[in-house]
């Protein structure tokens, strides 16, 4: 999951729109404080980061991050009006992993995105198989059987992260705040939905996600 912490509108709804069509999956925040009150509840995979915001700028609230334990090492982006040298020196100063001035190309900004996520995760896999499934997170294709399968981008991510360590049961909670960013509601069937309709589209390889009751769900070989 990408945040995108920017208080233009039209900006922040732009970035989300052209990162999930690309297949990334974002969520914009507005407001310092409606970040912060979602970062307790757990950090995304990368932050696109404004720095002319309302209640406190882009260079403080990145210096807060690189001070607390489970945000020392998020990745970082910057994007920001101020195209200065300076700016830019002294926003990868204060821990930016990149920085990128308004305006800037959407295409430029993807690539960046993908860039930088893949140099946070080097030991991260471009493609996990399993028997007859496969799933490549560069080209964000799944094959079952040798067929092609259409997901949408919660399915695609439910199924990477299973498919990430096969055999291993994961709790429900852990997977709500992986895949949708927040944390477990008892009353919420958004997850078994979302298994229901993945398992039916894999076909027979549906059957290696299995519900282990009471806990979560794993995906094994057939």
């Amino acid at each position: 999951m990408i945040w995108v912490l920017e208080d233009d509108e039209s900006i922040r709804g732009f970035v989300e729109y052209a990162l999930n069509a690309s297949g990334l999956e974002a969520r914009g925040f507005e407001r310092p404080s409606d970040f912060w009150r979602e970062l307790d509840r757990g950090a995304p995979s990368l932050l696109l980061l404004d720095i002319m915001l309302p209640e406190e700028d882009g260079l403080e609230i990145l210096k807060k991050l690189r001070a607390r334990r489970d945000t020392v090492k998020l990745p970082v982006i910057m994007l920001t009006a101020r195209g200065t040298e300076y700016d830019k020196v002294l926003g990868l100063d204060r821990g930016a992993d990149d920085y990128i001035a308004k305006p800037f190309g959407i295409m430029e900004l993807i690539s960046r995105v993908r860039a930088l996520l893949r140099r946070a995760n080097p030991g991260s896999p471009e493609e996990y198989v399993l028997g007859p499934l496969r799933l490549s997170t560069v080209a964000h294709t799944v094959t079952a059987d040798g067929e092609a399968v259409t997901l949408t981008n919660k399915e695609f991510e439910l199924l990477g992260l299973l498919m990430s360590r096969p055999g291993e049961v994961f709790p429900r909670d852990r997977i709500l705040k992986t895949v949708w960013g927040t944390d477990f509601d008892g009353e919420s069937r958004t997850m078994d939905v979302h298994i229901r309709t993945l398992r039916a589209k894999l076909g027979r390889c549906g059957d290696m996600i299995k519900t282990v009751r009471g806990v979560g769900y794993k995906v094994e070989e057939l």
